[in-house]
């Protein structure tokens, strides 16, 4: 039998920006249960995109946008042999994988505060460049390389 289906959690919006995408972002963000410095985080690198003349949550969209991946290749035993086989990506987990790759891009970074590295990849990600866009499109050329095998998708 199957198991029963997760309940949807509602997010409340964060209080600056009314967003419960940021909310989330926020709490991608946090390590340690540290959610006052991973919202200062958050905020201080909106504050910069804003202070760079741009709309801070228009960036911030389009950047999710920009990296949030269409397709990914996941393993299926199908005779004996595993096979990569593309599916289409459910929306919760892009938005999962795009969190991902934007802050662990600005992680990979050294040398500057957290707030200034994940400015720089949020404006990045929302002109279609940085390391989050590189690691969506290896992600697409995956799944467009096994695409012969899609018809094991289940």
């Amino acid at each position: 039998m199957r198991r029963p289906l997760k309940k949807k959690r509602v997010w409340r919006p964060d209080i600056k920006y009314g967003s419960e995408t940021i909310t989330r972002f926020v709490n991608a963000v946090m390590w340690d249960g540290k959610k006052d410095t991973a919202r200062a985080v958050v905020y201080d690198a909106l504050a910069a995109i804003e202070k760079d003349g741009q709309n801070p949550l228009e960036t911030f969209e389009a950047a999710l946008r920009n990296v949030s991946p269409l397709m990914e290749v996941r393993s299926r035993r199908v005779g004996g042999a595993n096979y990569q086989v593309p599916r289409e990506v459910p929306q919760s987990r892009r938005l999962a994988l795009s969190f991902r790759w934007l802050i662990g891009a600005a992680r990979a970074k050294k040398g500057k505060p957290m707030a200034d590295k994940l400015a720089a990849e949020l404006l990045l990600a929302s002109k279609n460049e940085g390391d989050a866009i590189k690691k969506k499109d290896e992600m697409h050329r995956m799944a467009d390389a096994n695409k012969a095998f899609a018809h094991f998708a289940w």
